[in-house]
């Protein structure tokens, strides 16, 4: 039931790894979430079924089954609920798939955003923020990446949808005053994440005694962010005004949220197997198209925004998400 002292928040893309942990932090908290998954086959459905069921626990969410592509659905949701804020976490995510499947992404990311994007604009909203992500800075070595970079060179289709979603938000607070905040990712990970991720695949491969697959022969880096610290970044986000001279002329800004360490493959990897406690079979490989050599998020402006930094170490995020991975697959076996 919606108690009328709490904000509506849309969050699309709720049953998928980073949506279903915003959507908990908020139900805990005094928002009224309605998320809207499309749930496809990505990757596991039953995963997604499963963070639905823990959702579906707190009486301020409501679920609905429906893709931001569907305009007509969607227009519809937006007249009837009369939402404050929206948060568009719905994309077709990773950057190896986008080589393979193309127009997946086309749908999902550009012509869903605009979907989103029009929506707002004919039904107003306080805020609405979008996911980005640090892989539209390419392979820039000029680090650490900061939102002031231009990010015209792009590695990934992956990648080029999500600086077009900057483009794209950008022009409508130009054009139609729409508050909007756009938040690069940087290599988000925890509980119930994504099956497709390194640090996922890494984990069931490890336990299986199957051989890892190492890229650019561990000579890479990444940034790697704990999804309580993006939560908990995104609630503060939320209800900050568009108070200085550029946003009250355009109500537009473009966030990182990392964790400002960068941490090297290997040591991630060695990481893993200490929590496991396994030994990893490493098969040593090339780079792969459409991978960036290292990730490094400047956050300073986030900090001076919100007074917030992530503080979750690698060595604690992979404790947790191992303490899952372990509970999760084995009451699921028995």
């Amino acid at each position: 039931m919606i108690n009328s002292s709490q904000p509506k928040v849309l969050i699309t893309g709720a049953a998928g790894f980073i949506g279903f942990h915003l959507s908990r932090f908020l139900c805990a908290g005094n928002y009224f979430v309605t998320g809207i998954d499309s749930i496809n086959s990505y990757y596991s459905t039953q995963l997604k079924n499963d963070r639905l069921a823990v959702l579906h626990k707190f009486s301020n969410f409501k679920f609905i089954k429906m893709d931001i592509c569907n305009k007509a659905e969607l227009d519809a949701l937006f007249k009837q609920e009369q939402f404050d804020y929206v948060i568009n976490l719905a994309a077709q995510a990773g950057v190896r798939y986008s080589i393979e499947q193309p127009y997946k992404y086309i749908d999902s990311n550009l012509i869903g955003f605009i979907n989103i994007l029009e929506a707002c604009r004919h039904h107003p909203v306080k805020h609405l923020i979008f996911a980005s992500s640090s892989s539209v800075y390419g392979n820039s070595n000029d680090t650490p990446f900061s939102t002031l970079s231009p990010c015209n060179e792009p590695v990934s289709l992956y990648a080029a949808t999500k600086k077009a979603n900057e483009m794209m938000a950008h022009s409508y607070a130009a054009l139609y005053q729409t508050p909007i905040t756009g938040l690069r990712f940087f290599t988000v990970y925890g509980p119930y994440g994504r099956p497709d991720m390194a640090y996922f695949s890494f984990t069931n491969k490890i336990i299986n005694k199957e051989t890892i697959q190492v890229y650019n022969n561990g000579e890479l880096e990444r940034d790697f962010t704990y999804v309580d610290d993006i939560a908990e970044a995104i609630e503060r986000l939320l209800s900050l005004p568009f108070d200085t001279p550029e946003e009250q002329e355009k109500p537009y800004r473009l966030f990182n949220i990392g964790n400002n360490q960068p941490v090297k493959l290997m040591y991630f990897i060695n990481t893993l197997e200490k929590h496991i406690g396994q030994t990893a079979q490493k098969e040593f490989l090339p780079m792969q198209k459409g991978d960036v050599y290292k990730t490094y998020a400047d956050i300073s402006a986030l900090e001076k925004r919100i007074n917030f930094k992530p503080s979750t170490s690698i060595n604690e995020g992979l404790k947790r998400f191992i303490e899952w991975h372990k509970t999760y697959y084995y009451s699921n076996n028995n």
